[in-house]
């Protein structure tokens, strides 16, 4: 889907009102909700009248001057964006005084102004420049001779973009734009009259402030004054395209503006449903991994993983690859080998390999990296609402009165959601936090949790139990609901189960850590305040009571009514683009498509009838079981898409230990990353920027993922998983993701009304979209649970075996940061290693100073997994007894020390409780000696094998 560049800027935002106003402008009667501007009436009315300080992402401010209009009866000369419209208005927004006023407002901007506009890099989409040629001016009377800005220095410091001080007209957009879209509060206004300049900070560099890199000030600036670096040095684009990022769980929109086939910038498309035109630092700037010189581009192959890497043609690759596949099940039997599919690739690539896994290999050993983030929650929303998703739009934050956050930190996971959820709290919604850790969000500019339930780690279970406890006990449940819409003979065991003395905030205190007193207050205020939201994420599902944890919150949402209406539900904060995606396409090896178990005879014959195969009625492996038979000898073989479980599973000794185990590991991905360090086999894959099909965020919403150059390699990634089947001797015919979909749509009930054309009319669909609802489904659970009555489960708090002893007296937890990424695949091969270039262990003073540890200090972590070292942070925002990290950079070995604790329904990993210990040391641990030893070993044999490319192709011998 092209674009054309420019988008329409009504000048203001859009406003909902029941009641409408007719007037006249320029002789056009127009008719706009109540509360219009007349900025916006007349756009509406094909009529634009100039502006610089207006823009319709953000609220009118009326400071340029150049949108004055005449308005009959009235004196004087009102601005358009920030007068509403009235009906029987009569509005004049061209007349010879209006262009004398507006021709004299830009010859003020233009004397103290650069006129370097043919060298300018926003020559050609400058709003400054495009409104000098609507007032028609021609001349400077003013000259440059007296006080200017003319010789302003910019500031170069941030890597992404330029701020040139010289061009700067103090509109204040950009300003406006951190408060009001970003809410970071980083960018002021300095001096006062002629002297006043954009300010981060206290007058700092953009690096040494409180910036955030959103690029909201960017995209708001009318000038050359904010400027990406890219558009500095490749010029303006020519094109752009519609695709959506393939970072976290939000799914923003972008237009990916183009030279050709080289990116020039991308811009958040201000009709993206789940962004609304905002975007943060990874989205908006850290693209460039997908052209980085690390990518590896030729198919290799390998007999043993000590040997130099061989180029071949993809057909040699896949040949192999495939006739590996073959012998080790003719030799180990059909269940030895299986697949890994990712939540970084389409859903249409997910089918895929999911499909090839069932009906090339004959097992259901299919399974993805969402079992080690939010398995737990498709099991937990299952078991009580009936559907393993979250229940609303990111948009229904706007109606919430109180939000609780509970084991999330959208600041820095989610932050374009954090960004609307900050703007609900600074109008007046109340925040409950439950962490371990004092996140952002417990206090930021014009922000304050109500209450911080900053729990031990391990202990979401009692804390969430102990506030139904007081919502029981207190008769603050929502009765009428709980009659209506949940089953009774489960509520009443729940209800008779939370109620007891046990469970209250003052008997569980001494386990949870959370004040009583605190506690109570908490849960007053979520069944009391009016529409309550519940957000969660990894701090809830990565324990070994992460399933419980999920129905514990659905518990609470449905006893206190707040399911099944905008401003409330139950919201799952996805860590990765498609981890939503994974899981609906039927990457677990006990669920088809639309999960629905394999041992379902009625949906196994509609995938057996259109796919042509017998498909295995007993659930394969997961993960973990995959591991475990690697080590025992019976799992030999493994076809992994873009996932990388060596840097991201946890104990890494283990997952290391499997992967050797094993004859053929294939990996399909865009760099040599942990896992194709132990492949036989390697596939170059396709970043998001050069393939078409879709991606589902957290809030169930399909969105179109359209191609903007070619695969570098030659193939998108659902090629190759097709060219893979065919060698194994099963056929794919698909010509386009598009008939994938297809076939999706018509195999999934909750897809059946999905088609790429229809994405392309609504911009995204909310899943379930069928006959009921053709256009899908923004709020789920509206006049009933898809299960039928809500169903509450008792949520028994078992002490996680993973406890502080004398050995190991403190607690590890884990989480990321904004700037990285996940793995750090992508954002290591950016700019954004400039804000954080390693792990570090955050660790509180008391600790620190117990260990005789200063900031900045290397350290040891040691638990009964492994051991790795850190620079140490010292910081409150950890409480005493508990240490935190993150996991971006393999080196690290952040995973060498969790442990194989799991969840007990799902085998999630329990990434959040580690029991450690932490000393000062003086070198790396043994584990990092040996991971720099065979990391410079691997990457010297893919060298190797590039530079010495076969003239003639061989397959090693088996």
């Amino acid at each position: 889907m092209l674009d054309h560049l420019k988008e329409t800027d009504y000048g203001t935002p859009k406003r909902e009102s029941t009641r409408e106003v007719t007037l006249e402008i320029d002789g056009t009667e127009v008719t706009v909700p109540a509360g219009t501007s007349l900025m916006r009436a007349a756009v509406d009315a094909g009529i634009n009248v100039p502006k610089l300080c207006a823009t319709d992402s953000l609220e009118p401010f009326g400071s340029c001057r150049l949108c004055l209009v005449e308005i009959e009866g009235r004196k004087g000369f009102p601005a358009s964006c920030t007068t509403p419209a009235e009906a029987g208005m009569k509005v004049r927004t061209q007349t010879p005084k209006l262009q004398d006023l507006r021709k004299g407002v830009m010859e003020l901007y233009i004397s103290d102004h650069p006129l370097d506009c043919l060298t300018c890099s926003a020559n050609g989409n400058c709003e400054l420049q495009d409104m000098a040629g609507v007032t028609g001016l021609r001349n400077v009377r003013y000259g440059f001779d007296g006080a200017n800005h003319l010789k302003d220095q910019k500031d170069e410091s941030n890597p992404y973009f330029s701020y040139d001080p010289s061009k700067c007209i103090v509109c204040n957009r950009c300003v406006r734009a951190c408060e009001e879209t970003q809410g970071t509060f980083a960018l002021t206004i300095s001096g006062r009259g002629f002297e006043s300049r954009v300010s981060p900070g206290q007058d700092e560099a953009f690096m040494d402030s409180e910036c955030v890199s959103c690029g909201a000030c960017v995209e708001a600036c009318p000038t050359a004054t904010l400027q990406e670096k890219s558009v500095i040095w490749l010029g303006q684009p020519e094109h752009s395209v519609i695709t959506t990022c393939a970072y976290c769980g939000v799914g923003c929109a972008f237009k990916a503006e183009m030279k050709g086939n080289e990116v020039v910038r991308m811009v958040p498309w201000k009709d993206g449903k789940a962004n609304e035109g905002h975007s943060c630092v990874k989205g908006r700037f850290a693209w460039g991994y997908a052209t980085h010189q690390d990518r590896m581009l030729k198919p290799m192959i390998r007999k043993n993983i000590s040997d130099p890497w061989q180029e071949v043609s993809w057909d040699t690759a896949l040949n192999y690859a495939a006739s590996e596949f073959k012998r080790l099940q003719a030799k180990y039997g059909k269940d030895s080998i299986g697949g890994i599919t990712s939540s970084r690739c389409t859903n249409e690539e997910t089918y895929l390999v999911q499909k090839l896994v069932r009906a090339a290999f004959g097992n259901n050993n299919v399974d993805t990296c969402a079992r080690v983030c939010h398995s737990p929650t498709g099991y937990g929303l299952k078991q009580t609402l009936g559907e393993s998703a979250g229940t609303q739009t990111f948009a229904s934050v706007d109606k919430a009165d109180v939000i609780m956050v509970i084991g999330a930190n959208p600041t820095d996971g989610h932050p374009v959601f954090a960004s609307r959820m900050k703007k609900r709290l600074r109008q007046g919604a109340k925040l409950i936090v439950v962490d371990p850790r004092r996140i952002d969000i417990v206090r930021s500019p014009h922000i304050k949790a109500a209450h911080h339930l900053q729990l031990r780690p391990g202990t979401n279970v009692a804390v969430v139990t102990a506030l139904a406890h007081v919502i029981v006990t207190e008769g603050l449940m929502a009765d009428d609901f709980v009659a209506e819409r949940c089953d009774l003979a489960s509520f009443k065991e729940w209800k008779s189960y939370v109620e007891r003395p046990e469970q209250s905030p003052e008997a569980t205190e001494a386990a949870t850590g959370v004040p009583a007193a605190e506690l109570r207050a908490a849960a007053r205020l979520f069944a009391t305040g009016g529409n309550a939201a519940i957000y969660y994420g990894l701090g809830v599902t990565e324990h070994s009571q992460g399933s419980t944890t999920v129905m514990g919150i659905a518990n609470l949402a449905m006893a206190t009514g707040n399911v099944g209406r905008e401003g409330v539900g139950v919201n799952p904060l996805r860590g990765q683009n498609n981890v939503q995606g994974s899981c609906d396409m039927g990457s677990f090896p006990h669920e088809l498509p639309g999960y629905r178990h394999v041992s379902d005879s009625t949906t196994r014959s509609a995938f057996e009838a259109a796919w042509g195969i017998q498909i295995d009625p007993e659930p394969g492996l997961r993960i973990p079981n995959m591991f475990d038979a690697a080590i025992g000898g019976s799992f030999k073989g493994l076809y992994c898409e873009g996932e990388d479980i060596v840097q991201s599973d946890p104990n890494t000794q283990h997952v290391a230990a499997a992967m050797m185990a094993m004859e053929c590991v294939v990996v399909q991905d865009i760099f040599l990353n942990e896992t194709a360090k132990y492949a036989h086999v390697f596939l170059p894959g396709s970043s998001f920027l050069e393939k078409d099909g879709t991606f589902t965020n957290a809030e169930r919403r399909i969105s179109r993922v359209r191609k903007v150059m070619p695969p570098k390699a030659g193939y998108a990634d659902w090629e190759v998983t097709v060219k893979l089947a065919q060698a194994l001797g099963y056929p794919m015919d698909y010509s386009s993701p598009e008939e994938i979909m297809d076939e999706i749509a018509a195999l999934t009930p909750t897809f059946h009304g999905v088609s790429y054309q229809r994405l392309d009319e609504l911009g995204s669909i909310q899943w379930p979209c069928n006959d009921a609802a053709p256009e899908g489904t923004p709020t789920m659970h509206i006049d009933r649970f898809v299960r039928g009555k809500g169903k509450f489960i008792v949520t028994q708090y078992v002490a996680t075996d993973e406890k502080v002893t004398r050995m190991f007296p403190l607690l590890l937890t884990t989480g990321r940061i904004l700037s990285q990424y996940n793995v750090g695949a992508q954002t290591r091969r950016t700019e954004n290693n400039q804000w954080h270039s390693e792990d570090r262990l955050e660790i509180h003073p008391h600790d620190a100073e117990e260990r005789g540890v200063k900031d900045g200090d290397w350290v040891g972590i040691q638990s009964r997994a492994g051991e790795t070292v850190l620079r140490a942070t010292v910081s409150e925002r950890m409480q005493p007894g508990v240490v935190y990290t993150t996991f971006h950079f393999p080196e690290s070995g952040a995973n060498v020390i969790t442990t194989d604790n799991s969840d007990w329904a799902t085998n999630c990993p329990e990434y959040k409780v580690t029991a450690v210990q932490v000393a000062p040391v003086m070198q790396p641990s043994a584990w990092q000696q040996e991971y720099s030893r065979f990391n410079k070993v691997q990457l010297d044999l893919a060298t190797a094998g590039s530079a010495q490319a076969p003239r003639n192709e061989t397959i090693p011998a088996k």
